[in-house]
């Protein structure tokens, strides 16, 4: 097996052909974490689009506080910082997921709100932030893409894979971050086109569409079948009580 890939000299050097995400490319080794970084940047609206990436974080997180473990050269720790960006939060996890499952490719799914899947494990996550600035309101887009791991330990051995343990091999991740942020600035293009091709997108991918989940909103548990995603109003479920009921992503989390 050839040892890990070093990241990023081509990512800034060779550009990207966007005209928004990943316009301003800021590497480093090691960090506390990528959303926190980035948050810094954030006073300034001429920083919209800027991508922050790192090798490896110390103090990674996703939702809910959960800690996202990495270790050096492993994975793709990213951040996005979107400036006065007109897609409420919900259209914009529907959109990070889209464009995080079509850079990893076919067999990636989505588990809403934010996990992207290949054989039932988490392979990614997306983290959404929102955050009120002297330019104005800011939504820094955190992502983390298991790449290179063999092997995960404990809990996570039955819930998380890599692209390398799904397909033997390992992958170019300058490659796969300059086909993320293009991915990222197309769909976000999409939905400011016309919101129903993220939707659809989504729906195509989705692992809970037409399916019965259980799920959790605002401590109280719920239960029914997924019928679609509303970009406004989140999830919407067919309840086995009866009735249609919306569940927004910042106040919902899926049990099963």
């Amino acid at each position: 097996m050839p040892p890990h890939d070093k990241l990023y000299p081509d990512l800034i050097s060779k550009g990207l052909n966007t005209s928004r995400i990943g316009s301003k490319v800021i590497v480093f080794g090691s960090a506390t974490s990528t959303n926190d970084i980035i948050a810094k940047y954030a006073d300034d609206a001429n920083n919209d689009g800027l991508a922050v990436f790192a090798e490896e974080q110390t103090q990674g997180r996703g939702r809910n506080g959960v800690k996202w473990l990495s270790s050096s050269s492993d994975s793709i720790l990213c951040s996005v910082l979107l400036m006065n960006e007109d897609s409420s939060s919900d259209l914009l996890s529907l959109i990070a997921a889209v464009a995080v499952a079509e850079t990893i490719g076919e067999p990636a799914t989505i588990k809403w709100p934010n996990d992207i899947l290949i054989n039932g494990k988490k392979v990614a996550g997306i983290l959404l932030e929102s955050k009120s600035t002297k330019a104005g309101g800011a939504y820094i887009l955190g992502i983390g893409i298991n790449c290179h791991q063999k092997k995960f330990s404990g809990e996570l051995e039955s819930t998380a894979t890599s692209i390398y343990i799904e397909r033997g091999n390992i992958c170019d991740r300058t490659i796969l971050c300059r086909r993320l942020l293009i991915e990222l600035e197309g769909w976000l293009e999409e939905a400011n086109n016309n919101a129903a091709v993220v939707i659809q997108a989504w729906q195509e991918l989705s692992t809970q569409l037409n399916h019965r989940i259980t799920l959790i909103h605002n401590k109280r548990k719920f239960s029914g079948t997924c019928v679609g995603v509303d970009p406004e109003k989140g999830l919407i479920v067919e309840l086995d009580r009866g009735g249609r009921q919306f569940f927004a992503a910042a106040q919902t989390s899926i049990v099963k």
